[in-house]
């Protein structure tokens, strides 16, 4: 059950963190550096329902699984999901598996926020954490790379 869980939640993430734009990187492209947070007013808790607060929407919880919770979140900004873990080590796994599939994501403790790379930008001065570029499958070694 844990594995069908994860790799639905990839396929969506995948999909909602494509921006069909030009600011992609492409698989074999070194990630972008990213200048350090600026110190949030207080790293978000490990809360679907918070972190959406903090971001300015209601979040529509679509899983509820004993190693995650994700919420969706429609606003203005754009569509984006919010992921949550109990432990460290479900994120862990978590980011390993999302690394397959390449994209960008505001990582923090315990929580992923997956959009588009502008709406990241605005929600790490929000939330703290820190904008992760994965690879994706192909030649390059598939490592995140924090920034």
């Amino acid at each position: 059950m844990r594995d069908v869980v994860l790799a639905a939640t990839l396929v969506l993430l995948a999909t909602a963190c494509s921006s069909g734009g030009e600011d992609e990187p492409s698989a074999n492209s070194a990630p972008p550096k990213m200048p350090a947070a600026p110190a949030a007013g207080a790293v978000a808790p490990a809360k679907v329902e918070v972190i959406a607060n903090l971001t300015g929407c209601k979040a529509n919880i679509r899983v509820e699984a004993e190693e995650l919770r994700e919420g969706l979140c429609h606003t203005k900004q754009g569509d984006y999901l919010i992921t949550t873990f109990p432990e460290e080590r479900y994120q862990q796994t978590w980011l390993e598996t999302a690394n397959m599939y390449g994209g960008r994501y505001l990582v923090g403790t315990r929580w992923v926020v997956a959009a588009k790379p502008k709406v990241l930008e605005q929600f790490r001065s929000k939330l703290g954490g820190t904008i992760q570029q994965m690879r994706g499958m192909g030649p390059a070694a598939p490592t995140p790379s924090a920034s």
